[in-house]
């Protein structure tokens, strides 16, 4: 074997960043610039020209270097030289951003964040510029880290959350976030939007914003409204919460999580839109009310409490017989759809109603 001192060789990449990560130090010196150069994107026959030996010399340290760090093929050599910060996002010889740097060294720049969108087909924005996600396997694989901004991810966790019970043969997971990785590069900044530890990755929070961390802070800003008694300000900040969904959350994204997602965040949007629509009717908004309540329960025509809900502000409209026709047109379809009768809040609303009395406020759970 060649020797491996070749820090005096023109084109040797002897680098900080080279020689740290973990599995460094079963390699030697040779070894971790083969593999620094294959992160960086190097043909075999590049390599050999910047380090001065043969291709063969090459294939030999990376046949090694698998074997030494149990990859898989030179795809999984890519990614744990990124994983493990031997490489950085945009920089290297492909890039013209010079040596790597270790993994989160520098810090990111300031400027634009990525922008992700789960509240309806997964979207992500960099500086106002649309990006290409890839193919639905990897936008799920971004969304669950998105769903979990700022926590650890578990590669486990990622394999039962986008593929459930029909793994993958092989471990793709880490393929998935390299090219991920490479999407959502902000500029020239070393550090990656996507980090790594022992554990699993994570959306860096410092990099990203998530609009599901926005309308959490929007509806925990509308209920101190309302403590505050500033009821019209509460339904401002539910209005701007709402208009955060651009359709189903999630819409197409394939796995378990996101399918248990689509649910949770289906029903999220419809408390809030109750809660805004009660506040709405305690400041006499009838006609407001009345309107987004048809619309809601157009969508979702076998929720009773939203039935319940729109009854009570059609009767407060003076609109007594179109109240029980929502009722009546409501069971029919329990019985029909679900071969249920209704529940005691939409019988105890019919009869309040049939008796000419208020049904008053409709308890459906709260929104935080």
């Amino acid at each position: 074997m060649p020797s491996t001192a070749t820090t005096s060789r023109p084109g040797a990449t002897n680098r900080p960043g080279v020689a740290t990560g973990p599995g460094a130090a079963v390699l030697g010196q040779q070894e971790r610039e083969v593999l620094h150069a294959v992160g960086c994107g190097l043909r075999d026959d590049e390599i050999a020209a910047a380090l001065g030996v043969s291709e063969e010399v090459v294939a030999g340290h990376l046949a090694r270097i698998l074997g030494r760090l149990g990859l898989r093929d030179r795809a999984a050599a890519i990614v744990h030289a990124f994983d493990c910060g031997l490489v950085a996002p945009g920089r290297g010889p492909r890039t013209g951003g010079g040596g790597a740097l270790p993994h989160g060294a520098g810090g990111r720049t300031a400027g634009p964040k990525v922008r992700i969108s789960v509240l309806g087909p997964l979207r992500a924005w960099h500086d106002g510029r649309s990006l290409d996600l890839g193919h639905l396997r990897q936008q799920a694989v971004l969304a669950a880290l998105a769903l979990h901004r700022g926590r650890t991810v578990s590669r486990q966790e990622l394999l039962d959350g986008v593929w459930g019970s029909e793994p993958p043969v092989t471990n793709v997971v880490p393929v998935h976030v390299y090219r991920l990785r490479k999407t959502l590069r902000t500029g020239d900044c070393p550090g990656s939007v996507i980090e790594h530890d022992r554990y699993g990755y994570r959306l860096a929070a410092d990099a990203t914003e998530v609009d599901l961390a926005d309308l959490e802070s929007l509806v925990g800003a509308a209920g101190a409204a309302h403590r505050a008694g500033d009821l019209p300000e509460a339904v401002r900040l539910c209005s701007r919460a709402l208009d955060l969904f651009r359709g189903e959350p999630l819409a197409g994204l394939p796995g378990p999580l996101a399918e248990l997602e689509r649910v949770r965040l289906t029903e999220r949007r419809i408390s809030v839109a109750q809660r805004r629509s009660r506040w709405r009717l305690t400041l006499g908004q009838f006609a407001g009310a009345v309107s987004e309540l048809v619309a809601l329960s157009a969508e979702h025509p076998l929720n009773e409490p939203v039935a319940a809900l729109l009854m009570d502000a059609l009767h407060r409209s003076g609109r007594q017989a179109d109240a029980l026709a929502v009722f009546d047109r409501t069971r029919r379809r329990l019985v029909d759809d679900l071969g249920v009768t209704p529940s005691p809040v939409l019988r105890r609303t019919h009869q309040l109603i049939l008796c000419g009395a208020q049904a008053g406020p409709v308890r459906t759970g709260t929104a935080r």
